[in-house]
């Protein structure tokens, strides 16, 4: 069961790395190692496996397996490694609220803490005893985050990190539907907002910074790998297949949009009403003005997509299983 659902969540956690590299099961109350040790030192981290990437207001800040960590401060043009990183265990997501303060998580229910822009980390949570990985973390500010990971694992915090609480959010009728796996949480514009994708079409919203949540289904019946709202308010959220829906009253009602492709979408982002979704097979949509139908290109190279931001100049910086892409270097 265990190889399995890894081979399943590979993908759906944009791991995309080999799977003789992923974590071995364990028994309860053993610790493995290499989640209390610290990353290793690569001489050409831009080709590391990026999972997940953000803004810190100036600087790029990505995160990968083997609990690389890497920092850019020329708009993605060159990277370098943070100084103190004390996991080895893969990173999924990261997020930032201000140029110093941030957050990322991954395997082992691992979440790490930064308050200088992301140079140096420290370990604010690891989990070894029921070996659930963390997908995506969201701030809405310094002190109030959520954290969402696979078998319906959501966590919280009100203070930072310092302490993470578990949380179940509104279960649906049916045979396991309080076991969902949870893909992506994100901010949703209102300043208390929160948006959560999970299997089966169905998403959750918060507008009171977590404390109640509103389960809503979006007419799909597969995986939703990632959501977003645009600025404007809208929101959006896509998965298998290329699917992407498309909601304009805060999750209540979705419409499918058109977004020209089969492969799957693995990472949506957005620019002012731009917005931008990579995926599987080199795809990149785009859509603008809040829009529902989406324009299809895809890279030379065909590599999978995992991750993507705008640099200063709004062009979509992408990063994939082998890292930079070339082609957003120059």
């Amino acid at each position: 069961m265990y190889g399995k659902i890894h081979r399943v969540l590979l993908r759906v956690s944009l791991a995309l790395c080999a799977m003789t590299l992923l974590p071995k099961a364990h028994s309860t109350g053993v610790l493995p190692e290499y989640p209390l040790q610290q990353a290793r030192a690569w001489v050409d981290p831009g080709h590391s496996v990026i999972l997940g990437a953000t803004r810190a207001e100036t600087r790029i800040v990505t995160v990968g397996e083997h609990g690389i960590i890497l920092l850019s401060d020329d708009e993605g043009r060159t990277f370098r490694q943070a100084r103190v990183v004390p996991t080895r265990a893969t990173l999924n997501d990261v997020a930032f609220v201000n140029a110093r303060e941030g957050w990322a998580v991954g395997h082992e229910g691992i979440v790490l803490h930064t308050n200088d822009g992301g140079e140096t980390w420290l370990r604010q949570r690891v989990d070894t005893t029921t070996d659930q990985p963390l997908f995506s973390v969201a701030f809405i500010d310094s002190r109030h985050g959520i954290a969402v990971g696979l078998w319906s694992l959501a966590l919280r915090t009100d203070d930072g990190g310092a302490h993470w609480t578990n949380f179940a959010l509104p279960s649906g009728p049916g045979k396991n539907q309080d076991r969902l796996n949870l893909y992506s949480v994100a901010g949703t514009g209102s300043q208390r907002g929160l948006l959560v994708t999970a299997e089966q079409g169905v998403v959750f919203v918060s507008s009171d910074a977590g404390e109640t949540w509103k389960r809503q289904q979006t007419g799909y019946t597969g995986s939703l790998w990632t959501g977003l709202a645009s600025p404007s308010g809208t929101y959006y959220v896509a998965g298998l297949r290329g699917s992407v829906y498309q909601s304009r009253d805060s999750g209540e009602s979705w419409r499918r949009c058109s977004s020209s492709t089969n492969s799957s979408i693995t990472r949506l982002v957005a620019d002012g009403t731009k917005i931008v979704g990579v995926g599987l097979d080199g795809t990149v949509i785009t859509s603008s003005g809040g829009d529902c139908i989406f324009t299809v290109t895809r890279s030379p190279s065909r590599s999978s997509f995992t991750a993507a931001v705008f640099d200063k100049n709004g062009k979509a910086v992408l990063f994939s299983k082998d890292g930079l892409q070339e082609s957003q270097r120059n």
